[in-house]
């Protein structure tokens, strides 16, 4: 099937990020595959991560199949373009059928695009991560490249402004060494590994990132920033999560990725 709605996504953001003059620095990017399958397994620190993750693999020449709530799909917008690109929707009361389509897609020799923390962290730090990314790339015997993602939640993310237009602004997208786990590996030690890689990966870009006054909102706790802590965050998540089930049973929280 020919791609046509991806190629003219990518297209028209490249040009939206040279016209705000967003500095995006992609690191690692030779360890995106040409050919074959591939897991990509990011942070998540923004609802527009997913534009930037996939970015990466341009360099590559490759498009990235992420796995994203069905409710994008569903919206009269977001669907048709999300099924254009051939994106895997999730639905969470029902996710054997999306895990067992990103592994065909990961056998047919598609990048799969995966945020394993399933939403975005107030931290700004790597939470707890679900083990499907792991199981996908076992099951299909493909690489699992763990990526970080860092500077878009200054555009827009949970409980931050949004300010979707900053001229110039960094944001790095640094690709690690692939995992190559396979059948009959501890799948909960090869998660741990892969949690541990993630979060070295994003401190590493925290660290390295240009222009961070001390004391700021975007920034982690434990690097002098303002944001909450690994435990506040968590709580945030919590009291989020009973007052929108109080309010309306089974609602998500709006965030379009999905965790498997």
């Amino acid at each position: 099937m020919p791609e046509i709605v991806y190629p003219l996504v990518i297209g028209t953001a490249r040009g939206l990020y040279k016209a705000l003059g967003l500095k995006i620095d992609v690191r690692g990017a030779e360890r995106v595959p040409k050919t074959g399958g591939a897991v990509l397994v990011s942070n998540h620190v923004s609802y527009l991560d997913f534009l930037f993750v996939g970015y990466g693999a341009v360099p590559a020449r490759r498009m990235v199949r992420f796995m994203a709530k069905s409710e994008v799909f569903a919206h009269p917008v977001s669907g048709p373009l999300m099924r254009g690109m051939r994106h895997i929707p999730v639905d969470r009361s029902a996710g054997a059928g999306a895990y067992d389509r990103a592994v065909a897609d990961l056998r047919k020799g598609e990048l799969v695009g995966v945020f394993a923390e399933a939403t975005i962290s107030r931290s700004f730090t790597v939470k707890d991560i679900k083990n499907g990314a792991v199981r996908m790339a076992s099951q299909a015997e493909v690489p699992l490249i763990p990526v970080a993602v860092w500077g878009t939640q200054r555009m827009w993310t949970k409980g931050g402004p949004r300010r979707l237009v900053q001229r110039g602004l960094p944001i790095t997208v640094a690709l690690g060494e692939p995992m190559y786990p396979k059948p009959g590996d501890d799948v909960a030690k090869v998660t741990a590994d892969l949690r541990a890689r993630m979060a070295e990966q994003l401190d590493h870009v925290q660290r390295d990132y240009p222009g961070t006054p001390p004391g700021v909102w975007w920034q982690p706790a434990h690097l002098g920033g303002t944001a909450p802590t690994p435990e506040q965050a968590a709580a945030l998540d919590a009291a989020e999560l009973e007052a929108r089930r109080r309010a309306r049973p089974g609602s998500g929280d709006g965030d379009p990725a999905a965790g498997i």
